[in-house]
């Protein structure tokens, strides 16, 4: 496939229906692991435009920073530690329409307002984390989880 995205306009879910093949595309035959963490990152930025999307590794009982499009930001987060810890601990995704209110909340850069983020399963263990801030107030709602979630299960680990 030519590494070139066709940008769609319309609801979130219009969105991510043209996103998601062509994300799929992205990911076929390639067998690197960061090489398609990598894409997918950029392939989300670029349809969305959201301050920060990334991935996080879980390596030696941390979240560590893994490919990201967006500001700076932390390099390790340990278990429980703001919204990317939480979401590990209790292996779901969690939606934060304001990160000023959650409890712990890690401020790798003041212009996030909100976040979701996508725990990423092995054989029943959360081994990353998709992570994506936004500038806005509450951006990110169940249709985000919805295929943000089928997003991270195209992935081959």
């Amino acid at each position: 496939m030519a590494e070139d995205l066709s940008i769609v306009k319309g609801t979130k879910a219009e969105q991510y229906h043209s996103l998601i093949p062509q994300i799929k595309a992205l990911l076929t035959g390639e067998p690197d692991l960061i090489a398609n963490l990598a894409n997918i990152t950029a392939a989300l930025k670029e349809q969305f435009s959201w301050l920060w999307v990334g991935f996080y590794l879980v390596k030696n009982d941390e979240l560590v920073l893994a490919p990201f499009q967006g500001p700076v930001a932390c390099t390790r987060i340990k278990k429980g530690r703001g919204v990317c810890g939480a979401a590990w601990q209790q292996e779901q995704t969690l939606i934060v329409p304001d990160v000023e209110k959650f409890p712990g909340h890690i401020a790798c850069s003041s212009l996030s307002k909100s976040e979701i983020v996508v725990p990423i399963f092995h054989q029943n263990i959360v081994i990353a984390i998709l992570d994506v801030d936004s500038i806005n107030f509450n951006e990110f709602d169940e249709t985000d989880k919805q295929y943000l979630e089928e997003i991270v299960s195209l992935i081959v680990w």
